[in-house]
């Protein structure tokens, strides 16, 4: 049983991994869309400041994933790995469709989804942080749209008299600032939930460890109140890694499909965007990084005109963000039945 949850942590790092590479768009499409950086550029900087939250952040996200969830008496190591298989089919099939869905959304939606297999509807703890992560599905896209239509009109108001050359040349440097600023956030948030599924395997899991030594110790947990050192650095490693192989696809949707941008719109989205992940990571609540800087793209664009847009872009990403949720819990309920079936019941 100890080599299955061994397995099961390297697959919850693949899953990080996916992410970083699925969701590298979020952090970077709009400074390749404006051809500030170079994609490979983009993606090492991207990458750099992804890491960056292994040594400057919080581990709020991690413990509400790992325990806000789910019903703690139900998560075994088949639950952990079935949520693990609903949240990668699902981000493989929307990268290979180029659409910017949430890795947050659906490994949340797999956990779940694997946890009601097991336990039915009666698994899922319906409280605080279940609120606060639907609520986030609106919200967060409506704050990130908020913030950067506020900073757009402010920025244009105030550099009015400055010429257009001279205003790229502003904001092209300031993008390596919003972007790094977005990237640190993106790592925040996005790998904390990855924390949080492994911090949940090894509660649920640590009377296979108790009595271990050597480095097998180390995979103790007893509680969910902290999240070991090692777990934080291979999260954060493994989404850098991703970042920096990139969704080439997704970044071509996000970073000049939804709306056209210059150096001063990527700023203002990045900034937007970053703000409200700041301010969400540190609230303990796993919003989705692909919701909030769309929104903020639609943001800058909607400050010159609506029709500058593509809303039919727009709206079949809000569908790929509504059903997210339920088509990796759908996956998950079948991988967590198979697993069942093959391994049985640790």
């Amino acid at each position: 049983m100890i080599t299955y949850v061994l397995i099961i942590i390297v697959i919850a790092f693949i899953f990080d991994f996916i992410n970083g590479f699925h969701d590298s768009a979020n952090s970077i499409a709009t400074i390749v869309g404006t051809r500030v950086l170079s994609p490979l550029a983009a993606v090492a900087w991207a990458a750099l400041f992804n890491f960056f939250g292994a040594f400057v952040g919080t581990t709020a996200v991690a413990k509400a994933v790992s325990s806000g969830f789910v019903v703690q008496d139900v998560v075994d190591a088949n639950v952990i790995l079935g949520g693990l298989l609903g949240a990668i089919i699902w981000d493989l099939i929307t990268w290979w469709k180029a659409i910017p869905t949430s890795s947050s959304h659906a490994i949340i939606g797999g956990f779940a989804g694997a946890a009601i297999a097991k336990g039915g509807i009666e698994a899922l703890l319906w409280g605080t942080k279940w609120k606060q992560t639907l609520s986030a599905i609106v919200l967060s896209p409506l704050f990130g749209a908020l913030m950067a239509f506020i900073l757009m009109v402010i920025i244009l108001n105030i550099f009015v008299r400055f010429t257009p050359s001279k205003n790229d040349k502003i904001f092209r440097r300031g993008q390596l600032l919003s972007s790094a600023f977005l990237s640190y956030t993106h790592g925040q948030n996005d790998a904390q939930k990855t924390m949080g599924i492994i911090v949940g395997l090894l509660v649920a899991t640590q009377s296979y460890f108790a009595n271990e030594t050597g480095w097998l110790r180390h995979l103790y947990l007893p509680n969910h109140d902290t999240v070991p050192y090692w777990v934080e650095l291979g999260a954060y490693t493994m989404i850098s890694l991703g970042t920096a192989l990139g969704g080439w696809r997704i970044i071509h949707t996000m970073g000049s499909r939804v709306t056209r941008l210059k150096p001063v719109g990527g700023f203002c989205a990045e900034t937007g965007a970053a703000v409200v992940l700041f301010i969400t990571s540190r609230l303990g609540i796993p919003v989705s990084t692909t919701h909030t800087i769309t929104g903020a793209i639609v943001g800058v664009g909607a400050t010159n005109r609506l029709s500058s847009v593509r809303w039919s872009l727009a709206r079949r990403i809000v569908w790929a963000w509504v059903i997210t949720i339920p088509a990796a819990a759908i996956i998950a309920m079948i991988s967590y039945k198979i697993l069942a079936a093959v391994i049985g019941t640790p």
